[in-house]
């Protein structure tokens, strides 16, 4: 319980942090100074202070949206390990139930876009759905992957599997990883398939439905964002960079050890995300549909080769 706490503190502390880094290195490599990786904890600090101001025709969606994200967010990433094994969570820590959870966090984002009425809300509401319809096959077609390596979604079991080295190097979890860092792009907004750096394209997608948003509604929402991304970031170091980890029943020396190993993972993740977003140009919008089914048809294949090789076929 005590390594749950201590998970569950460090993971809401380091959400802002995470995307005060991302930023302040896609700055750097571009040449700019950028903004301060705490600048984010500046910004959710004054939008805190501030009411949220709420259309005339706005109902109890608008306000009970962003805290239903919020929390559902919160205990999906409870369940992914970081720096421990064997956390109190842990048998109840489903790659699955994770999938089902960020589903119903991306159901509020699109009831908030939809709650007002507005078009361009409305559109964005759309698209995010359209393309919810192929992110999440995808990373269920993953997850089915890694429950005939590991025999269990269970990410602690996973990891623990993974970490081992038994399985050695398989083109399947290749295409399956490939897959799945696909599917975190568009669940958190990221180039090619949305832009998170600004409020005025006409082709956003996750911003669209945010424009009614203010005050303390857009301080959790920005605060949501955040924690996705971290949710993303250490569900793939927890699957595919599982070295470093605490074991199971250990204490608070292996803990220090994970957690520094935790960390310097999460650096590297940041850094290629960053170097990936300036690498890349965005897509426009009808070509993310192409994006994501490519993505769902490398998870397909990753789990036929595996029915194949395995004689599950």
């Amino acid at each position: 319980m005590i390594a749950q706490l201590l998970h569950l503190a460090l993971m809401l502390a380091a959400a802002p942090l995470v995307l005060g880094v991302v930023r302040w290195l896609k700055a750097r490599m571009l040449g700019r100074r950028g903004a301060s990786p705490l600048q984010p904890l500046r910004d959710l600090a004054k939008l805190l202070r501030k009411r949220p101001v709420l259309a005339e025709n706005a109902s109890v969606v608008t306000e009970a949206a962003p805290h239903l994200a919020v929390a559902v967010t919160v205990v999906a990433i409870a369940l992914v390990p970081s720096f421990a094994h064997g956390m109190a969570f842990a048998p109840v820590a489903d790659l699955v139930l994770v999938a089902g959870l960020l589903a119903l966090a991306r159901m509020a984002l699109a009831l908030n876009g939809l709650d007002v009425g507005t078009a361009f809300g409305g559109l964005g509401a759309a698209r995010e759905m359209s393309f919810a319809v192929l992110a999440e096959p995808a990373l269920l077609v993953s997850a089915l992957s890694f429950a005939i390596l590991a025999g269990t979604t269970n990410l602690d079991q996973i990891g623990a599997v993974f970490r081992d080295g038994a399985l050695g190097l398989r083109v399947s979890l290749g295409l399956a990883a490939v897959a799945m860092l696909a599917v975190a792009l568009a669940e958190n907004a990221r180039i090619p398939v949305d832009n998170p750096s600004t409020h005025l394209e006409l082709t956003m997608v996750h911003e669209a439905m945010l424009l009614e948003a203010s005050g303390r509604h857009l301080a959790l929402w920005d605060y949501q964002a955040a924690l996705k991304l971290t949710l993303w970031l250490a569900l793939v170091s927890a699957i595919f960079l599982p070295f470093g980890v605490a074991p199971a029943g250990t204490g608070p020396l292996a803990w220090l050890i994970g957690l520094l190993a935790w960390a310097a993972k999460m650096g590297m993740l940041c850094l290629a995300l960053a170097f990936f977003e300036n690498a890349i140009a965005k897509m426009r919008v009808f070509r993310v549909p192409e994006f994501l089914g490519a993505a769902l048809l490398l998870a397909l294949l990753a789990a036929a080769l595996l029915f194949v090789s395995t004689g599950f076929a």
